[in-house]
């Protein structure tokens, strides 16, 4: 399969006069994600009414469209499931992964982490009492902290602020040499690099799908458990909707088959509509495809900035198989300077305490736009456009 880039974008609006290097943070709007989410609205909702559940296959669809991410990240058949939000799909992976190693008692993660992964285990140990405990580590260190002790190994495969990208199969051999469990977030990486879940034999992973994915603000989660586990591990959060036969209302929970008993609450239906959408440009487009552009547009942007723009400082590894499809540049003023890039335009984003983040995606980035983005930021840092006092002054989403 060859890729068609120019077809991808097209299904895609992005506002005129802008250049939108934020999909790693939230994914633009698909073309038909207003017509699908609308007919699910006006003809499913509105003529079906309760009836969709039934007839519009809404309560199917979380494990339908499971299957469709499934190919994205290399996991088999029937293997995950759609539904909450990611910090939830956190919870469950990890605590029913403490069950099955009921000896250990050390969750191990990076400094890296996504804050929101390291709260939920956290949380998690306060709750099963003094003797778990969170242990995190630099993440270079990771693989020499895997001993023992450890129960499971949760891991963002790609480190949201620099881009940086673990071994997820090297660890994941080095973790069940060592006994121990793993849960890889791939928030992003799903559709932003191939993924090889069965491949690296992976125990648990979870994602979320307004990202790379499309799906629009506050799309739902998933969760991947490999076939091995499905149907011995235990949902923390046994919801109605992950019970063997929801609609018989039994006061006693009994666990769902395979993956279905990782569901917990009602599907956001509407929600997944607008999944759908993007996931049929998805089926379009060839990963390795994706990759290898992936890689090509961040490399451009990495030599234009760094030619025009000393005072920036590469955070991101140089090498692209190292890092996801985002890049990083470090400055003082970084929030500043991102501020003064989206007032001219250039639409990426700041993570603290000096991060400016830039995301490529190859479904709609071209290289027409990484030569603007390095124009523009070039003018911004040699005028010091940023030094003004609206450019600086925190929003709350930054």
């Amino acid at each position: 399969m060859t890729t068609d880039f120019t077809a991808t974008r097209a299904c895609f609006h992005l506002p005129e006069g802008v250049i939108y290097l934020d999909g790693n943070s939230l994914g633009p709007l698909p073309r038909a994600a207003a017509e699908r989410v609308g007919r699910t609205v006006s003809q499913e909702w509105g003529e079906l009414i309760i009836r969709g559940w039934n007839k519009a296959g809404w309560m199917e669809q979380p494990a339908r469209l499971g299957d469709r991410i499934a190919r994205l990240i290399g996991a088999e058949a029937g293997t995950v499931v759609l539904g909450d939000t990611l910090s939830i799909k956190v919870y469950q992976a990890l605590a029913s992964a403490l069950e099955l190693t009921p000896q250990r008692r050390v969750i191990l993660s990076d400094t890296g982490n996504f804050p929101s992964d390291l709260y939920m285990a956290d949380g998690l140990c306060r709750t099963l009492g003094p003797d778990y405990i969170l242990k995190t580590v630099a993440p270079e260190e990771v693989e020499a902290a895997i001993d023992e002790t450890v129960a499971v190994l949760m891991l963002t495969e790609v480190d949201y602020r620099t881009g940086r990208k673990h071994d997820m199969a090297g660890l994941t051999a080095r973790a069940h040499a060592a006994g121990v469990l793993t849960v890889w977030d791939l928030a992003h990486t799903a559709g932003a690099l191939p993924v090889d879940l069965a491949g690296s034999g992976a125990d648990f992973a979870v994602g979320c799908t307004y990202k790379y994915l499309n799906a629009g603000p506050g799309g739902p989660a998933f969760i991947y458990v490999a076939p091995r586990h499905a149907d011995v591990v235990r949902p923390a959060l046994s919801g109605w909707l992950g019970h063997e036969s929801p609609f018989a209302f039994d006061l006693a929970y009994r666990p769902g088959a395979g993956i279905e008993r990782m569901r917990v609450g009602t599907p956001p239906v509407l929600q997944m509509a607008a999944l759908e959408a993007s996931l049929d440009i998805w089926d379009m487009a060839d990963m390795a495809d994706v990759r290898a552009r992936s890689i090509a547009l961040c490399d451009a942007f990495i030599a234009g900035v760094e030619a025009a723009c000393p005072d920036l400082a590469l955070a991101s590894p140089r090498d692209g198989d190292k890092r996801g499809s985002q890049v990083s540049f470090r400055h003082p003023q970084g929030y500043a300077i991102m501020q003064a890039l989206i007032s001219r335009g250039v639409i990426g984003d700041f993570r603290a305490p000096d991060i400016l983040r830039f995301g490529f995606t190859p479904l709609y980035t071209t290289f027409d736009d990484v030569a603007g983005a390095v124009a523009i930021l070039s003018d911004i840092m040699a005028t010091k456009a940023w030094d003004r006092p609206e450019f600086m002054a925190r929003a709350r989403v930054t």
